[in-house]
């Protein structure tokens, strides 16, 4: 499988994605929405944006391995955020910097949407990440 990841000029620089991806390939993995629970459903880094930015990203790696994917197949992330307000940016990105390597995420990301919400299915989730990638 290959992404080709873009931003191409014209488009607002710098920001911590890429405006593109082209992916080829047959197959295509969604991963539902992952949030900051351990296998056994307990909650993880509870009032902790950047935990749970953190360990909803490791739960989004763990789905996409399952499907034989990595975050370098991911064509779009869509992150699902409590409350969101702008000065919670760095506590945000803080979250996504602590498992970068760990997860082999690139940097920068691939195409990628912030969405602030008022309310996640449950009180103590702050953050909710959903992915899609693109398999030969």
């Amino acid at each position: 499988m290959t992404v080709q990841l873009l931003s191409p000029e014209g488009m607002p620089q710098p920001v911590p994605y890429h405006h593109v991806a082209v992916g080829t390939g047959a197959r295509q993995v969604h991963v539902s929405g992952q949030i900051s629970r351990g296998p056994d459903g307990t909650p993880l880094a509870p009032d902790d944006l950047a935990g749970q930015v953190a360990q909803a990203l490791r739960n989004t790696a763990t789905g996409l391995a399952g499907a034989g994917a990595t975050f370098r197949d991911v064509v779009r992330l869509t992150f699902y955020v409590t409350h969101w307000a702008p000065e919670k940016i760095d506590a945000f990105m803080a979250g996504v910097e602590s498992v970068a390597t760990e997860l082999d995420l690139p940097t920068p990301m691939p195409p990628a949407s912030l969405i602030g919400v008022e309310y996640l299915f449950m009180p103590d989730v702050l953050v909710e990440v959903e992915a899609t990638a693109v398999l030969d």
